[in-house]
């Protein structure tokens, strides 16, 4: 007897699923079924997590370790060209950072002093609503903006609409690209595997929060400056966060677009 073709495709899709059982839900299902997953999870009680960059507390050297951290935590390939460059974390100028809130007589330390720069994992994120897939989506238990790019389809929609510049494409084989692999998950069980054509960007450190631990950058960070990065549940009013912004000025990127950016830059 014949099999159509809907029925042929919902036994594959049953039969992969089970042939896949040392892999964790966050790798294999689609945002729906990756949240009904995190019920189990042991994840920290944030309901809107949020960093603090303290950008005099930073200075080249301890920002090349927090994106040395980051990159290595996730494995993210270096494919050794500039024109196909991912990056999680990665530094820039005052005037690119902030563009419109400089002004010709800016304070020369601003000018010569570098900033870390991470996706910001916006309240109101235009990125989840131009994906046609799904692939990059809000979590609603902390705000934390994902990305699987297992259900990515390449259309780089989400990348026209991020106004922070924070996914990049790959253009290459991540598989393929020279890396030196993290120790604690060498066979990338942790974070997926990439292929060529999705998109990436910073996770949080979802992963490490799950753990109840801190991001891998705040971590390095921390090591060379204690404060330089503070990360913590904006919700939360007696959260380190929420102090340090009572306490001190801070900006965020782009603030007039509205998308509401959870990264806090002291100046």
């Amino acid at each position: 007897m014949g099999m159509d073709r809907r029925k042929f495709l919902k036994i594959a899709g049953i039969s992969t699923v089970l042939g896949l059982g040392g892999k964790t839900a966050f790798h294999l299902f689609a945002p729906g079924d990756v949240e009904a997953s995190l019920k189990d999870m042991p994840l920290a009680a944030g309901k809107k997590w949020a960093m603090v960059v303290d950008s005099g507390k930073l200075n080249d050297q301890t920002i090349d370790a927090c994106i040395d951290a980051c990159h290595k935590t996730h494995n993210v390939p270096d494919m050794g060209d500039p024109k196909w460059e991912i990056k999680w974390l990665w530094k820039d100028t005052f005037e690119h950072t902030f563009p419109g809130m400089g002004h010709a007589y800016i304070a020369e330390a601003l000018e010569e002093q570098p900033f870390l720069l991470l996706c910001n994992h916006c309240t109101n994120p235009p990125c989840c609503r131009a994906c046609p897939t799904r692939a990059t989506w809000k979590r609603e238990k902390d705000g934390v903006v994902m990305m699987d790019p297992h259900r990515c389809i390449g259309c780089r929609f989400c990348m026209a609409a991020c106004p922070y510049g924070a996914r990049s494409f790959n253009w290459g084989d991540p598989r393929l690209a020279p890396k030196e692999l993290n120790p604690e998950f060498p066979t990338n069980l942790e974070y997926p595997t990439r292929t060529k054509g999705v998109v990436e960007k910073c996770n949080f450190c979802a992963e490490r929060i799950a753990r109840g631990e801190y991001p891998a950058c705040v971590v390095a960070a921390n090591e060379f400056n204690e404060g330089a990065l503070i990360f913590g549940d904006l919700d939360d009013p007696h959260s380190e966060v929420r102090e340090v912004l009572r306490e001190q000025y801070s900006i965020c990127r782009k603030p007039e677009l509205g998308t509401g950016p959870n990264i806090y830059y002291i100046v």
